[in-house]
């Protein structure tokens, strides 16, 4: 099934252009940080990101609505990114806010207890709680637009759906692995084949000297040319991940979806005989 889907997906952005404009949207904003963070430093680009990634969702909100409704022109997507913003951005708050709450309970004994927060720590509880809570709700926005569900309902859904289907599911989030991967080692041989002059003193650097390289030294070392290009990479990196994940999980979604009958809440009352009547 999972294939199946990966299939789906790819013949669907061969045939729909405007699939596309969420990866071009997130091309363009990853290569302006990039290149921002470049020129300013972390002051302006920092402040920038929330806005940025507030404009992508926008348009992932699109995408997901316009693979529902079967109307792909550009029109749809931005009026579907507008009826579907906030359905998707209210239960990623929550989901966001669950982890960090769960991290600050994780931390609590331990600071009580005289234990310094070391960032090994605190890095590897945030991993453990991040992950498979990001596993489980994976499909909370697309839940949401094709369900037409609530906060909590569309998260709750997609835990059904994982724990359900845990089989096909992980199958899934192998063949997204690989996809994701093998983009970004594509991406990576053709960034070190534009700028492998450039790169070719790291190959007398020993042990130490690698460790303690950073990001700056490889900016400094590249330079402005090296910029633009890596900013380039980064714009055809994006403007391909977005749209083959996200078209292969709305197809997987859709598939699956069918398999997993939603739990119904029927609201009700029963009266003073103990008979139930439904609302």
């Amino acid at each position: 099934m999972a294939v199946a889907a990966l299939k789906e997906a790819l013949r669907l952005l061969s045939r729909d252009p405007v699939l596309w404009t969420p990866g071009l949207v997130g091309g363009a904003i990853g290569a302006g940080l990039w290149i921002l963070y470049n020129l300013t430093g972390t002051f302006f680009t920092s402040r920038l990101l929330v806005i940025f990634a507030l404009v992508l969702l926008f348009f992932i909100a699109g995408m997901i609505q316009i693979l529902r409704s079967g109307k792909k022109d550009l029109r749809s997507l931005l009026s579907g990114g507008m009826h579907s913003f906030f359905r998707v951005l209210l239960p990623q708050l929550v989901i966001v806010f669950t982890i960090m709450l769960i991290l600050f309970a994780a931390m609590v004994p331990l600071t009580l207890a005289g234990v310094p927060s070391d960032p090994s720590a605190v890095s590897f509880i945030m991993t453990a709680t991040a992950i498979p809570i990001v596993m489980l709700t994976f499909f909370f926005d697309v839940a949401a637009i094709f369900e037409d569900r609530r906060v909590f309902d569309s998260i709750a859904r997609s835990i059904q759906i994982v724990v359900n289907r845990s089989g096909q599911v992980a199958l899934f989030y192998l063949l997204s692995a690989g996809v994701f991967l093998g983009i970004i080692f594509s991406m990576m041989v053709l960034w070190e084949a534009f700028l492998y002059d450039r790169l070719q003193p790291l190959l007398n650097y020993n042990e130490t000297q690698i460790q303690a390289f950073t990001p700056d030294q490889l900016v400094a070392l590249i330079g402005p040319s090296g910029m633009w290009i890596t900013a380039g990479i980064i714009f055809i990196t994006v403007t391909l991940l977005i749209p083959v994940l996200l078209s292969f999980k709305v197809c997987f979604f859709r598939s699956i979806s069918g398999e997993v009958i939603p739990i119904q809440q029927v609201a009700g009352e029963y009266d003073s005989k103990g008979r139930w009547y439904k609302y």
